[in-house]
């Protein structure tokens, strides 16, 4: 552990969730304040002790923090031992930690040097190597000369698609980019430019869960692919319909990866304890909380039973196996609703369905195809049910 200076300053953080809960601490993209995690955080908090943080110059931490213990170079290194410091000041020894873009290459560079402190690792949009350095050290020059003005107005076309772009989530972002120190921000960039962590990628141990936009111009696919393909027994989760800040675009699928990855690999689950969790988990995902909420309070000692095996089978043995996304999981289970005519399931799956990443137009199709196969009176009457919600949900 690092022994904090009597007058050391810490970076900016906030804490949610219970005390006693295993620890998570989350970072942020470059440019970005902790409200970045802002769509994850009141579920993850049910399970974990959340702890956010700014980078330097950004959000609530200060501006100098990054070069007062550097004494140097800025590096991505520097920037993970300010989290070790933050750790070792709210006593947390061993946690599980998740990162967005070069939040997430602080948390590969702490796997890969630190690999006693993380417990699990999650890099979200995140590279072993953004680009070539010339073009961080150009932006760095930029934004010294500038000010931030000039990188926030062209943010919402490298984080979100333009679809999203207007979205409020996506301009609450960008206002935090044109708050965020020029000087810190341009320290931020110098440390990407020097960032290269490929060759020490197969250091990393813990189990790490790696998430892509699929149209992430920023840092693409690939370099996602790459942490997978390097990162001894890593998963890869791409997104659709989302780009640099998927967790922002598409927050749902995003959280659903992340509280089945921190279920399975919670620090203090045993195998047993694990899979109920993680089934909780997914059920929470893909349903919501409030309709799980619902259900576990409607719970009489008669029903009881069947609650508990439906959360383990349905979500501990069926919607937590790899085989298939649960995007194609909700396809086939609504195709089998229309079948069975099961009205009030096909209505709540329905909104699971847009929670797992189909869109209306994917909806209407799954829909269309039923119509053939279980019958134009059945189509027609999931067709009603679909409009119904979709309005209620999307419009």
């Amino acid at each position: 552990m690092i022994t904090p200076g009597p007058a050391q300053r810490l970076l900016h953080h906030r804490e949610d969730g219970p005390d006693s809960a295993p620890p998570l601490i989350l970072g942020p993209s470059l440019g970005t304040s902790l409200a970045v995690w802002e769509p994850q955080v009141p579920s993850l908090a049910q399970s974990h002790r959340v702890i956010r943080w700014d980078l330097p110059g950004h959000g609530g931490s200060p501006a100098g923090l990054l070069t007062d213990t550097e004494g140097g170079a800025a590096t991505v290194g520097g920037i993970a031992r300010l989290v070790l410091q933050l750790a070792d000041a709210l006593g947390i020894d061993r946690f599980a930690y998740a990162g967005i873009s070069l939040g997430g290459a602080v948390g590969a560079h702490l796997a890969a040097h630190n690999p006693e402190r993380i417990e699990s690792l999650a890099l979200l949009c995140s590279s072993a190597r953004f680009g070539e350095p010339q073009g961080w050290h150009e932006r760095a020059a930029l934004v010294r000369a500038k000010g931030t003005d000039p990188v926030a107005d062209t943010a919402a076309t490298r984080w979100f698609t333009p679809e999203f772009a207007a979205d409020p989530a996506a301009e609450a972002l960008v206002a935090d980019m044109r708050a965020a120190d020029p000087e810190a921000h341009a320290v931020c960039c110098d440390a990407l430019a020097a960032f290269d962590l490929r060759a020490e990628l197969p250091r990393i141990i813990a189990p790490t869960l790696i998430v892509a936009g699929r149209l992430d111009l920023a840092v693409p696919v690939g370099q996602a692919r790459e942490l997978a393909d390097r990162i001894p027994d890593a998963s890869l989760m791409e997104v659709a319909h989302a780009a640099h800040l998927a967790s922002v675009e598409r927050p749902a699928p995003v959280l659903a990866a992340l509280l089945c990855h921190l279920a399975e690999n919670g620090e203090s689950q045993g195998a047993e304890a694990s899979q109920p969790s993680a089934a909780m988990a997914v059920r929470r995902a893909v349903l919501g909380d409030a309709h799980v909420d619902g259900a576990i309070a409607a719970t009489t000692p008669f029903t009881s039973v069947f609650q508990d095996f439906i959360t383990r089978y349905a979500w501990g043995e069926i919607w937590t196996r790899p085989g298939l996304s649960r995007k194609t999981r909700s396809c086939i289970t609504l195709t089998a609703l229309v079948a069975h005519g099961h009205h009030e399931e096909l209505a709540m799956h329905i909104r699971a369905a847009l929670r797992n990443g189909l869109t209306p137009d994917e909806i209407q199709e799954v829909l269309l195809q039923s119509a053939i196969y279980c019958g134009v009176p059945a189509a027609n009457a999931a067709f009603a049910i679909a409009n119904r919600i979709l309005e209620e949900e999307v419009h």
